[in-house]
């Protein structure tokens, strides 16, 4: 069976009107692609993800926090209700077959640690540089441009699943 990749994009449930764009096209690209784009379900760089895949026909589901699909933003077309508050980022880390960090603050610090923890490639987009006594692991790819975080993570998702 030929499933669809899933892209993961975490980020702030607030964001600069620049941060919005760089979404947005991340959305976009994702769903140019033919790919599932998995989010936390609400605004900032989520509803701006959401809202790039969506208008480009691409499939939004959104990993809701609370109990109530009403909270999901406009473009989530299939809102996953857990209840859960932030835990629900281990169910984003773990369903995203490759995981594009855009800025964010420490729930996206989080889902990235949570992603790396499972296996799940990180892509960063003007997010979190992490290091260890000053070195840099190899586990997160930077990637300069919404162009290149899509086509890195698809790329590292494919790579995923024929593993």
């Amino acid at each position: 069976m030929n499933r669809a990749i899933r892209i993961g994009v975490m980020g702030s449930g607030s964001c600069s009107d620049q941060t919005a764009r760089v979404a947005e096209e991340v959305g976009r690209r994702i769903a140019k692609a033919g790919a599932i784009l998995i989010c936390g379900g609400g605004g900032g760089v989520m509803e701006a993800a959401s809202r790039g895949a969506a208008r480009r026909g691409g499939t939004v589901v959104g990993i809701l926090p609370s109990d109530d699909a009403r909270t999901a933003n406009p473009f989530v077309l299939i809102p996953i209700v857990t209840g859960m508050g932030n835990a629900r980022n281990a169910i984003n880390a773990l369903t995203s077959e490759a995981l594009i960090a855009v800025a964010g603050g420490p729930g996206t610090l989080s889902e990235i640690g949570l992603a790396l923890k499972v296996g799940t490639p990180v892509v960063g987009l003007g997010t979190w540089k992490l290091s260890i006594d000053g070195e840099s692991p190899d586990d997160v790819y930077r990637a300069e441009n919404p162009t290149e975080a899509v086509e890195k993570a698809i790329e590292l998702a494919r790579t995923r699943v024929l593993d």
